[in-house]
């Protein structure tokens, strides 16, 4: 256990800790607690143990953006993506009474449970864009958000949303999400698309911006034409929805 003086020297070190945020080790170290004290301060109560190297403080709730932000540093690229992206962003659609936060990032990993015991949660880690694509492009945190916490911006959460059609995403929803979005930014969509190596995304982005004659469709129609593939992309959703999108 831990003497009288390294409690008081603990609990003074703590105060600079966010609240709502889990301390790794990492953080520990930093803090000037090893790893063997840590494990000490949870037997004796100082700190909760949440999972291997992982801890919280006693009484504390652990935040959304706090959790997320404590994940960006063991998960490379994680970032909030998708549907989730666009909702924060302003976009919205038949809106859950529970959010599922849909995040992407470049390992292919579980999520912790102590995360998923607090937040409903889908990950993926689908290499939409190709190895070229510059760091970060598209990823940026919201208006006085949290810094740490790196959302998709329309553009990318737009091509995001549209490689999950056939898997968690509707053809019907999304084309109602393409359709309420603001005005894109034609150069940063233009860039991600050139970087785009997923037949399907490119496809649906031609075609749905074709359907609802978008701003964007003429350039969406020359990527489609230069990405290749067949003459048509179909395939079928696990409920029985038909994705059709033809070659322009």
């Amino acid at each position: 256990m831990s003497s009288t003086t390294d409690t008081v020297s603990f609990k003074e070190v703590l105060r600079a800790h966010p609240r709502g945020e889990p301390l790794g080790t990492a953080a520990l170290k930093r803090l000037g607690v090893t790893p063997f004290r840590a494990s000490a301060l949870a037997r004796s109560g100082w700190l909760d143990h949440l999972a291997r190297g992982v801890y919280m403080l006693p009484g504390d709730t652990l935040s959304r953006d706090g959790s997320l932000a404590f994940l960006a540093e063991q998960i490379p690229g994680l970032h909030v993506g998708s549907k989730t992206a666009l909702s924060w962003r302003g976009v919205r659609q038949n809106i859950a009474f529970r959010e599922t936060l849909t995040l992407w990032g470049d390992r292919a990993k579980p999520l912790p449970a102590w995360f998923t015991q607090r937040f409903q949660a889908r990950y993926q880690a689908t290499q939409l864009f190709d190895d070229t694509l510059p760091v970060g492009l598209g990823l940026q945190p919201l208006p006085n958000g949290d810094t740490r916490v790196l959302v998709s911006v329309p553009e990318r959460a737009l091509l995001e949303l549209l490689s999950d059609l056939g898997k968690t995403q509707s053809l019907s929803e999304a084309r109602e999400l393409v359709e309420g979005l603001p005005n894109l930014r034609l150069q940063v969509l233009d860039e991600l698309l050139s970087h785009t190596l997923r037949i399907k995304v490119v496809r649906a982005a031609a075609s749905l911006a074709a359907e609802l004659n978008l701003p964007w469709a003429a350039m969406a129609k020359q990527h489609s034409l230069r990405i290749g593939g067949g003459t048509r992309w179909i395939a079928v959703s696990k409920t029985g929805e038909r994705l059709d999108f033809k070659k322009p």
